[in-house]
């Protein structure tokens, strides 16, 4: 009976370390007689016990790994601090085991000297500006160098870059001398702007004034000849008239000559800056001159004979 115990518990050894369950997005290396045999999937797998051995677990998932802070010297003798982290994917589990002793030390060691080689051919300027050339420029040379070791590098991010400190002062008073000189140019152009506004304001409005002046002139004299026409024309139906009425009465020349004198006061005591006197009342004025005289000698006469 303790025969069968025992030989019990043997079997359930040898099954237990016969039967592995290997577990998704994961792989065994397994050896035989400390010599590569396969690699185990995920799954259930059976080996043969002290024959065959786990080496190793690797993990198919992608990895990340945070580099430390590294001091790097840029062209321009500043150091600074960068702080990166690499995503990476093992391809091969082989190679990634045999091929390297420790793959996440190999990836450290080899971004640190490329990141040191990178940066050390840039002024600290350009390490700011240029984080996504960086980015892409160390992911290209650690995945042709991982590439033997059965790994790919899928991203590459520097997550900061820390200056000195008096660096750091230094950029800060420069950029609040630029944020300070882009304030003022603002004011400048919206003053000129207002400027500009106000000045083309007054010349549209001084415009339209001297049009509005002009049109109000244009349209006063136009009303002043309108009356004038129209003050003419009455007094040449007047004179019309006048003259119908004298010719169908047959006057004689005096009666003529009286009615030329009357026209002759209307149209002086007219607006008219200028008389025109008709040629037949040249005639009565002369007449009435002659009559002036005659009147003027009988006076004369009177007052010598009293």
């Amino acid at each position: 009976m303790a025969f069968l115990i025992v030989l019990l518990v043997i079997i359930l050894i040898i099954a237990f370390m016969s039967i592995k369950i290997v577990k998704q997005s994961e792989v065994y290396i397994i050896e035989r007689l400390g010599k590569y045999h396969k690699i185990a999937d995920a799954g259930l797998t059976i080996i043969i016990p002290f024959i065959d051995q786990v080496r190793s677990v690797v993990s198919l998932k992608q990895q990340t790994m945070d580099i430390p802070p590294q001091g790097v010297i840029t062209k321009d003798n500043v150091t600074i601090t960068i702080d990166t982290v690499v995503f990476y994917k093992i391809t091969d589990p082989a190679k990634a085991v045999y091929e390297i002793q420790s793959l996440k030390k190999g990836i450290e060691y080899l971004a640190i000297t490329t990141i040191r080689d990178i940066v050390g051919k840039m002024d600290l300027d350009e390490t700011f500006s240029s984080r996504d050339a960086i980015n892409d420029k160390l992911r290209a040379i650690l995945d042709e160098a991982t590439d033997q070791w059965g790994c790919k590098i899928d991203r590459v991010e520097i997550k900061d870059i820390t200056p000195p400190a008096d660096i750091r002062d230094a950029m800060e008073k420069q950029m609040n001398a630029e944020r300070n000189k882009r304030a003022l140019i603002l004011q400048a152009e919206g003053e000129r702007q207002s400027a500009i506004t106000i000045a083309e304001g007054q010349k549209e409005a001084a415009i339209l004034e001297a049009e509005a002046d002009r049109e109000s002139k244009i349209r006063r004299a136009a009303g002043e000849a309108e009356a004038i026409k129209q003050v003419a024309e009455a007094k040449a139906k007047e004179i019309e008239m006048v003259y119908t009425a004298m010719k169908q009465a047959n006057p004689n020349d005096k009666l003529v000559q009286l009615k030329s004198l009357e026209a002759l006061k209307e149209i002086a005591d007219g607006n008219a800056n200028k008389v025109f006197i008709p040629f037949e009342a040249t005639s009565a004025l002369s007449s009435i001159g002659a009559i002036k005289e005659v009147l003027t000698e009988d006076k004369e006469k009177k007052k010598n004979k009293e």
